[in-house]
């Protein structure tokens, strides 16, 4: 099974200043941090951060911000170790407009039907990396799991503070359901050929 594209969403948990440096790996951790928010802006994937106590952890890493908002990506403050606990899930599946009463335009034919909000196809698989690997991301994406989502952890873009921690994580997330791959996978099963529009970007991007 590939990732696909039409059908994915990124989360970036947690790259904030002041816990950057505490994480082992941490510079490298970022660095593909930056590939995957450059990438959903070349691709036009919908892209979310989140930052943990920003009060006490600062904002996410400026360069990497920068990126977000390139990519018009939204950020959710948050206490909870979990991002859905803060409300992430609604933002990722936002709920259905209601269906309108019978009688109105719906009841026109197809192809003179306007498109309603409701009528975007939900994207079910989340893309995420994070930080530290073994508590905000894990948590969060195990409860993703648990509301039915696809979710696809990037392992070089995530870190804690020790190498046991982080692969503890990949460990328990891999045997709940979640699948684990790198950034350069994900950026070539997100454009799958040579002659992608953006294949000469992405190339440059992970080299």
């Amino acid at each position: 099974m590939l990732l696909e594209l039409e059908d994915s969403q990124l989360v970036l948990v947690d790259y904030q200043s002041r816990l950057m440096p505490a994480l082992h790996d941490g510079a490298a951790v970022l660095a593909n941090a930056k590939r995957l928010a450059t990438l959903a802006h070349y691709l036009t994937v919908p892209l979310w951060a989140t930052e943990e106590n920003p009060s006490s952890l600062g904002e996410t890493e400026p360069g990497l911000q920068a990126l977000i908002r390139q990519a018009k990506g939204k950020t959710l403050n948050k206490m909870c170790f979990s991002a859905v606990e803060e409300g992430l899930g609604e933002w990722l599946r936002p709920p259905q407009a209601a269906k309108p009463p019978a009688g109105n335009a719906r009841s026109l034919p197809k192809h003179l039907q306007k498109p309603q909000t409701g009528d975007q196809p939900a994207r079910n698989t989340i893309v995420i990396a994070g930080c530290e690997a073994h508590v905000c991301l894990l948590q969060t994406a195990l409860d993703l799991l648990e509301d039915e989502f696809e979710v696809w952890v990037v392992t070089d873009a995530c870190g804690s503070r020790t190498e046991r921690n982080r692969d503890a994580a990949f460990d328990r997330l891999a045997a709940a359901g979640a699948e684990l791959l790198t950034t350069e996978m994900v950026a070539y099963e997100w454009i799958r050929s040579a002659e992608h529009p953006a294949f000469a970007e992405v190339l440059a991007l992970v080299k």
